[in-house]
């Protein structure tokens, strides 16, 4: 009784504000109160039984990523200050479908380079393709294959081709979507050609691992036609903005329609300091390693500007959830759902015992930078491309040559076959074998023994 009439004093205290609060992350699906939380997705799957506050009736857990929504009011007079510059916000994993604003016209069609077995099953997407009125691009070297050029059955659908070069000719606002045929290479490059926003890309596993390409080619036309009419899952895959900044040493960069040395956008020049300025979007992840020198790698890590430390070893590699499951796993990283939001740091081969690889939230800002002890310079790549060496900066500017690296707002749009979380798991045990043992056996011998006694 003495209870009851507690909870009554404390809700007749309570602010308008802090009595019925609406989640804005839930965009007005949630309405709580001090008393029992409303949920406002009844009908969700639960993805855990365990209650949060008081009993399940009163508080469902939804298919959020935060399991359930989290109530920003903490007992009856304290809250987390409201901020109107929200960065974030993360969408329930079972409700991301592609949807067409108009219907798709064109495709960007990418087939792994040097592979003769892809031939047959190229030449049938696109003849496909283009009976349904597809306008279909091609890299120009693709066609340059001897086995597609000498190819006179396939000259009527070549003649139809619209053709580019990487680094020179910019498609990013002409593809409505991206066919991959490959392996994972596929994706990534796919990824390289569009630093900005990123078509949708359903990836068919044509190649030797195939983690991110969930689609087979034995039924291609209905699987395409599904997501020309937009019924699929996609998962959003994050990708890395990185900034290189580099002392300026006289050489300057050519541009080719906006983009810069090694296809990234073009470089911003500093002429007062002597800085040059690249930016790369990176899906899988970012490799900082001490290249051909004998020496360990000396770099320092920077988290929103503090030095959270130095890493010294062979390198350090910094990756999306995506690319949790790339070099990071075999640097020995957990591995991570697409659909989280972190960045990794995964050290590799630490000269350290407790060195362990950490996970960060995905809105902070990673400053990597050559320690000033270092004995050699570094090297850096973005997704196994664009190799390129980070050497000391002159002792005499105001900041050294450092490597910026903040969580892109373009992510990558993957189509699904099943949904996000069933395809991931579908490539954790396919692809890598994740958790493959024989099972224990019981003890038979001993029961026999028990029942007899």
């Amino acid at each position: 009784m003495e209870m009851e009439q507690e909870k009554m004093t404390m809700n007749k205290e309570l602010s308008p504000d802090a009595a019925a609060y609406c989640c804005s992350a839930c965009h007005g699906d949630e309405t709580w109160s001090y008393n029992h939380p409303i949920r406002g997705r009844a009908k969700s799957r639960s993805l855990s039984a365990s209650p949060a506050l008081g009993s399940t009736k009163e508080f469902r857990r939804t298919r959020s990523l935060h399991g359930p929504c989290p109530v920003t009011t903490f007992g009856p007079k304290a809250c987390v200050l409201q901020n109107p510059q929200t960065i974030m916000h993360i969408q329930d994993p079972a409700s991301q479908r592609l949807t067409w604003n108009k219907s798709p016209k064109s495709v960007l069609v990418i087939k792994k380079m040097r592979d003769a077995s892809l031939l047959q099953p190229f030449k049938e997407l696109c003849t496909h393709l283009m009976e349904e009125n597809m306008i279909v691009y091609v890299e120009k070297k693709v066609l340059e294959d001897p086995a597609i050029a000498s190819d006179e059955s396939f000259g009527a659908v070549k003649k139809k081709f619209c053709t580019f070069r990487e680094d020179y000719d910019d498609i990013s606002n002409q593809i409505d979507f991206i066919i991959c045929l490959g392996g994972d290479g596929t994706l990534l490059y796919a990824s390289s050609l569009f630093q900005g926003s990123v078509p949708p890309v359903m990836a068919f596993h044509l190649g030797s691992l195939g983690f991110l390409t969930p689609f087979s080619f034995e039924n291609f036309q209905s699987q395409v036609t599904q997501v020309i009419e937009g019924n699929a899952a996609v998962v959003l895959r994050s990708r890395l903005k990185v900034r290189v900044v580099k002392e300026l040493r006289g050489k300057k960069t050519a541009v080719h329609n906006g983009l810069g040395e090694n296809g990234s956008q073009a470089a911003g020049l500093d002429m007062d300091v002597g800085k040059q300025a690249m930016q790369y979007q990176v899906l899988n992840e970012v490799v900082i390693d001490r290249g051909p020198s004998s020496y360990l790698s000396n770099v320092d890590v920077y988290l929103d500007g503090h030095l959270i430390t130095t890493v010294q070893g062979d390198g350090v590699i910094v990756s999306t959830p995506t690319g949790s499951t790339a070099y990071a796993a075999a640097a020995g990283a957990s591995m991570i759902h697409p659909n989280v939001p972190a960045i990794m740091i995964t050290p590799i081969c630490p000269h350290s015992l407790s060195f362990r690889p950490i996970v960060v939230p995905a809105g902070v800002e990673l400053k990597i930078m050559l320690s000033p002890e270092a004995r050699n310079t570094a090297w850096v790549s973005f997704d196994g491309r664009k190799r390129q060496e980070i050497r000391h900066g002159d002792r005499l500017l105001l900041s050294r040559p450092s490597i910026s690296i903040t969580t892109s707002c373009y992510p990558l749009p993957s189509i699904c076959v099943r949904d996000p979380v069933s395809d991931w798991f579908e490539s954790l045990a396919q692809c890598l074998h994740w958790n493959v043992r024989k099972k224990q056996a019981h003890f038979e011998e001993e029961e026999e023994e028990e029942e007899e006694g």
